[in-house]
């Protein structure tokens, strides 16, 4: 949900200010930049990440289209650094030089909405029009829920890429976007998405992240007692899930390994959980990579991740563990379009006993998706190619800075 201006100053760093002065230094020199590289494409995902939408869309200009000026931001001590120094120009994320590309740019493009030198201040130039650029919105997740600060009013995104149909037509009439702005494309992510999993017997446990734990301002108080974050209902479930005897014995019986990975929002919690059971493995970023676990899975489980788009895209079966519905909606996104109940791709569980009876007849049925949310999915997914890079490529270089 939106934050009002009192939990946002709550979040603001030194940093946030010294960038300030960085724009300020930056901005005459790229004025004269412009000058040299007028089709300059900046290009990221996550300060410490090269796996998502804006790395593919990268690989896929210096496989396809070498003849693009474009450079990718990230921070050069991430492990990802390596995946992308051999595909063209890359620049130290939040450093001085990236502060010039972003002014110099003619289309900044990212699979985030932070995607930039710095979020704050950058948000001050764009929203308020203090600032005027081309921003390319890949998206990091399918928008399913009214994710207030991906209205139009709170972004000044030039474009909007979806996946689907069904989504697109929400964020055209909910987020107010202009006319033409948002575009059916599909995720570039999706070139690479397909099913590896073979034989394998593994169940991906991916919870999404609550943002009055992760990002914990006095508000997040009235909400449940985060003063430690063995109180929340977060741990307790998701805790208690992992360390049910019902599971260890599924686990055992079946021969099934589980990987745990919360979102990388939640991952500096990791070390609060128990790890009893060696048929368990704690997923640690950048160890593990999220696409590739859901290649390899047969069974996902999660509670309201956009991630289970991804799974359905692949056609395996999954089940949602929503056990703090209410508090979720209220403290974290509204609901949107997507009913779990009525449009979910699998069976909604609120206790873990009723989600290990699931997860069991799924295993004694060969991890086959039921009939029921393969329909759904193919209802959802009306288009499933890998033209999606291409498709993206083509819409941005449409557009006019």
């Amino acid at each position: 949900m939106e934050h009002s201006l009192l939990q946002k100053l709550q979040r603001i760093k030194g940093k946030d200010l010294f960038n300030i002065i960085l724009f300020l230094l930056a901005f005459p020199i790229a004025l004269i930049y412009r000058c040299f590289r007028r089709d300059l494409w900046l290009i990221c995902d996550n300060e410490n990440e090269a796996r998502d939408n804006g790395y593919w869309l990268f690989r896929y200009l210096a496989e396809r289209h070498p003849e693009q000026d474009a450079v990718y931001a990230i921070n050069k001590k991430s492990p990802d650094y390596a995946r992308v120094q051999h595909l063209g120009k890359v620049v130290q994320y939040g450093s001085f030089l990236h502060w010039i590309y972003y002014l110099a740019a003619s289309k900044n493009i990212s699979s985030q909405k932070g995607g930039k030198p710095n979020a704050a201040v950058c948000y001050l130039l764009e929203v308020y029009g203090i600032l005027k650029n081309t921003r390319i919105f890949l998206q990091h997740g399918i928008t399913k829920d009214d994710v207030e600060f991906l209205h139009y009013e709170h972004t000044k995104m030039r474009m909007f890429v979806c996946a689907v149909e069904r989504e697109c037509r929400y964020v055209e009439e909910k987020f107010g976007y202009p006319d033409g702005w948002v575009k059916n494309l599909g995720f570039c992510r999706f070139d690479n998405l397909f099913d590896t999993s073979g034989g394998n017997r593994q169940i991906l446990v991916m919870p999404t992240w609550r943002s009055w734990i992760a990002l914990p301002t006095s508000e997040s108080y009235k909400k449940e007692d985060i003063s430690q974050f063995t109180n929340t209902l977060y741990y307790q479930y998701w805790n208690g899930f992992l360390n049910h005897p019902q599971l260890w014995r599924l686990l055992e019986e079946k021969d099934i390994r589980l990987i745990f990975y919360p979102h990388r929002e939640m991952q500096r919690y990791l070390s609060y959980f128990d790890l009893k059971s060696d048929r368990i493995t704690f997923a640690k970023w950048p160890e593990y990579d999220v696409q590739e676990l859901l290649k390899e899975s047969n069974l996902l489980i999660t509670d309201y991740s956009s991630i289970a788009m991804d799974f359905a895209y692949l056609k395996k079966p999954l089940f949602y563990y929503q056990f703090d519905y209410e508090m979720f909606r209220r403290g974290h996104y509204a609901e949107g379009y997507f009913s779990y109940q009525e449009d979910g791709f699998g069976k909604v569980c609120d206790t873990a006993e009723e989600l290990l009876q699931q997860v069991r007849e799924a295993a004694e049925n060969g991890f086959r998706l039921e009939e029921t949310y393969q329909r759904r999915i193919e209802a959802f997914y009306t288009r499933i190619d890998r033209d999606n890079c291409r498709r993206n490529y083509e819409a941005i270089k449409e557009i006019k800075p």
